[in-house]
């Protein structure tokens, strides 16, 4: 099956999806549509190629990280601004039916080249996710995600590793 990452549109199937977090699944069917509308959030879907199903979604929006909030030899590579720019990946999520599939690792590979192609645009030095539990945790540092010191939860990846990563 290919997987093709493409914005939220009307023709997308939504009402079947089941992540198995209602929140997520309430987001996805009722929120989602307006957060785009009122540019506060981009939504992108993850289509089956063949079936047309919706597999998967993820959100990006801009995000500003206090400086004085991340690790000191992150700080030390960064200008004395209080604030810095990043991407923030706000919902990663995958249909029940297409867990175990590597749906959730091409998701993420798409958000993170779209950030990285996007930041000579829009600057953005990392990307910043809020991991929901122990297992999102896991899932985000085997892709390279640290986690800020001052934040539990909350883990970021420079977009200069990304870059080595589509290198």
């Amino acid at each position: 099956m290919a997987l093709i990452c493409e914005p939220l549109g009307r023709k997308h199937p939504r009402a079947d999806f089941n992540c198995g977090v209602p929140p997520l699944d309430d987001y996805l069917k009722v929120r989602a549509s307006q957060d785009v509308k009122r540019r506060v959030a981009a939504v992108f879907v993850g289509i089956d190629d063949g079936t047309g199903e919706l597999v998967g979604y993820y959100t990006l929006s801009s995000l500003s990280v206090r400086l004085g909030g991340l690790p000191a030899d992150v700080q030390k590579k960064l200008p004395s601004y209080p604030d810095v720019p990043a991407a923030l990946l706000g919902r990663l999520a995958v249909d029940l039916r297409h867990r175990g599939q590597g749906h959730g690792e091409l998701l993420l590979f798409d958000a993170l080249r779209r950030v990285w192609l996007r930041s000579q645009d829009v600057a953005s030095f990392a990307v910043v996710v809020d991991a929901k539990d122990e297992n999102a945790a896991s899932f985000y540092a085997r892709y390279g995600f640290v986690p800020f010191p001052s934040r539990p939860g909350r883990m970021f990846i420079p977009v200069d590793t990304v870059a080595k990563m589509f290198a």
